[in-house]
């Protein structure tokens, strides 16, 4: 119908030309109609009111349709993409209802039976993700949600709008939202610490004279399945990554199938519409899917998120090739990683945005469980994402198992090929990597089935550090099936000062391989610097998540107490009472400080430079104090016996809460004065949210647990 134009929004503009809107129809001149559909419509029916019929907003942003009526009854189809209509996957519904003219081209005429415009229309879908503001202060990009909606957009049917606590939004604002828009369907996101706002939201919802078909989505649903079902027989659990579900979902809305044939649902009661109810939880086989494209998020609310100091975040790959025995997760030992076809353009259009906000560290945080995998072309991928996101402009971070960078069953010319893939990585842009060591002692990595060793851990830390690679690491520090031994040496390996290297750049990486294994090379290389000033976050004790196998040893242990929805997981006893009480101060000791932690890691997600490293500096305060405080409470339990007395247990609680409170009294002067000499080195807004942030540290009073309050019968 029309030359072929050089922009989205160019494209747009001729579309509607074609569709009868005057000859010198400006082109729009908002670059983020387009990452919005619904604002993107409402833009398009202002502006050309009058001169159009129906507008249609349809398909994920990277095949975006304007479908638009003509007064005379035809509509204009354009893929504002500009790759023709053709090459499209075209759901099966339009075949038809929907038929171009030409095919060939982005832009064409078409005949949209009303049947057509209905599925175009309806459902609406509303995809929430859940927050408390009060425990992570900063936000992150919400990932789950943005690429569950382009999977629903990618069927064409209906409207998908979203909505994220993050965003200033609250329980009761996102209520009123669903009142007022009256969804057809509503997707749920909760993670771990949601469950009380999930329920909250749940019994507003179902309160309603016609509610919404809900699905509940995400990292706790799963977890506690049966509990939601129990009490919400309506409710839809979600029981993988969402795409495949959201997509039969819709389909089903329209008849188009049965509940039973929507997969990776989990569900309990009458299907939608009545019939018998059914009496045992049912849930579809799930489907094979492409994760190439399922990873592929829309951008709705990108910048909304920047507008409140949050972090771009995005996946390269799903599953984890590990078997640790504290993860329930299905997808254990299977990892698939995305093809790299998709991401330059997706490159290109978070540039778009990330170049509006000139403040914001141009850094993508890849959430990867497993960022290498282990299939053949495992390095060559890891360096070709690698350059693309360099070549792109941004740095990057994401997560790794410590055994793709020392493998004892691998040879000299493996470690060496890795060293040199480490080494690359920083050069293409990878500003730190996450490495799950969880613990430096081999009775405990056999525990937490690991299929690592100590040894093995310290020649890896020493080798990402030698080479220069920025890193940070997770540790667990208590479980309850530990023993005061393995207590005494998890502190003995987090003190450690001959893991944590100076970066040797004049060294090959052969020669870093060989040197990381001699202790005097290690010694002269050595920083002087604790190994657990490398560690996120200190003190972490292991929870016992429903369905893992840890969990089912300390059941079989007699151990397990109550489940605790929030989180998940099932209370636990400690085998040895003093770790139990150690533990459970060393919790309120992480809670008081998590807030004020979290937004120092979150400022050092957004910015560069010599401000960056200062907050990392300023997180090192606390740590410090953190394993201060690990010493401490060793040096009390040793001076209680193993065998549990009510008279002991209540002495060592006192003399614990003594030398806490001691501790706090000193940090508060050390943290205060980091504080004081951070705020110089930041704008005005990030300034104010760590004043604020410091000042509610610095009120707050008593020792509570932040997740301490909602256990509920199994």
């Amino acid at each position: 119908m029309e030359q072929h134009p050089h922009e989205p929004l160019a494209r747009l503009s001729v579309a509607l030309r074609s569709a009868g809107v005057r000859p010198d129809f400006p082109s729009p001149d908002r670059w983020e109609l387009l990452l919005d559909p619904a604002v993107f419509r409402g833009w398009v029916e202002q502006r050309c009111a009058g001169h159009v019929g129906r507008v249609r907003i349809a398909g994920p942003l990277d095949r975006r349709l304007a479908v638009v009526e003509r007064t005379d009854g035809r509509w204009v189809v354009a893929d504002l993409s500009g790759q023709p209509h053709r090459s499209r996957a075209w759901p099966a519904w339009t075949r038809e209802q929907l038929i171009l003219e030409d095919p060939a081209s982005w832009l064409s005429l078409a005949h949209l039976d009303e049947r057509a415009v209905w599925r175009l229309s309806r459902p609406s879908a509303l995809l929430a993700a859940l927050y408390h503001p009060e425990t992570f202060p900063l936000p992150r990009f919400p990932l789950g949600i943005s690429t569950v909606a382009r999977a629903a957009r990618d069927t064409l049917l209906g409207t998908v709008a979203l909505a994220d606590m993050q965003l200033g939004l609250s329980l009761d604002g996102l209520v009123a939202r669903i009142d007022g828009d009256r969804p057809d369907i509503l997707g749920v996101s909760a993670t771990f610490g949601q469950y009380d706002l999930l329920v909250e939201l749940l019994e507003s919802v179902y309160a309603q004279d016609d509610p919404p078909l809900v699905v509940a989505g995400g990292s706790l649903t799963l977890r506690v399945e049966r509990v939601l079902l129990d009490r919400f027989p309506s409710l839809l659990v979600a029981r993988a990554g969402g795409e495949a579900t959201i997509g039969a979902l819709l389909a089903h809305w329209h008849g188009d199938c049965g509940l039973d044939d929507v997969p990776g649902l989990g569900y309990a009661g009458a299907p939608r519409g009545g019939g018998l109810a059914v009496g045992r939880r049912r849930t579809a086989k799930p489907v094979t899917r492409d994760v190439t494209a399922d990873v592929v998020p829309e951008l709705d609310l990108l910048p909304a998120t920047f507008d409140r100091h949050g972090v771009a975040q995005l996946e390269t790959s799903r599953g984890c090739t590990s078997y640790c025995s504290f993860c329930p997760r299905d997808h254990k030992g299977s990892w698939v990683g995305a093809g790299t076809g998709r991401l330059p353009w997706l490159l290109g259009e978070l540039s778009a945005v990330f170049e509006r906000y000139p403040q914001v560290s141009r850094t993508l945080y890849l959430v990867d469980e497993e960022f290498l995998g282990r299939a053949p072309d495992a390095t060559s991928r890891a360096l070709e994402l690698a350059s693309l996101l360099h070549r792109a402009g941004f740095g990057w971070e994401s997560s790794c198992r410590v055994d793709q960078v020392v493998d004892p069953d691998q040879s000299h010319g493996w470690h060496v090929e890795r060293a040199e893939m480490w080494r690359a990585l920083v050069a293409r842009g990878l500003r730190r990597m996450l490495f799950g060591v969880e613990s430096g002692v081999d009775s405990i990595l056999d525990r937490f089935a690991k299929d690592t060793t100590g040894e093995q851990n310290l020649l890896a830390v020493r080798t990402l550090s030698a080479l220069g690679v920025p890193t940070r690491f997770t540790y667990i520090t208590f479980d309850p099936l530990m023993t005061l031994d393995e207590l005494k040496a998890t502190h003995a390996f987090q003190g450690r000062t001959d893991l944590l290297l100076a970066p040797q750049p004049d060294l090959s990486p052969a020669e870093v391989v060989r040197g990381v294994r001699d202790a005097r090379f290690a010694a002269a290389a050595g920083t002087g610097q604790p190994f657990y000033q490398g560690i996120s976050y200190l003190l972490v004790s292991m929870e016992c998540l429903i369905g893992a196998a840890y969990t089912r040893r300390v059941q079989q242990a007699g151990l397990a107490g109550a489940v605790t929805p929030s989180m998940g997981r099932v209370e636990a006893r400690y085998a040895d009472w003093r770790i139990g009480v150690a533990a459970s101060w060393a919790q309120r000791w992480v809670d008081r400080h998590f807030a004020l932690d979290y937004t120092f890691k979150s400022l050092e997600k957004v910015l560069d430079g010599a401000p960056r490293r200062q907050v990392r500096e300023a997180r090192g305060v606390l740590k410090d104090a953190s394993y201060t405080v690990l010493g401490d409470l060793i040096t009390e339990l040793d001076t209680r016996p193993l065998h549990r007395d009510p008279t002991a247990e209540a002495i060592l609680d006192v003399r614990i809460w003594q030398r806490i409170e001691n501790r706090l009294a000193l940090l508060r002067g050390v943290l205060a004065a980091a504080v004081h000499d951070l705020l110089p080195v930041f704008g005005r807004e990030h300034a104010a949210l760590l004043v604020t942030e410091h000042r509610r540290w610095s009120a707050a009073g008593g020792w509570t647990l932040i997740n301490a309050a909602d256990a509920c019968a199994s």
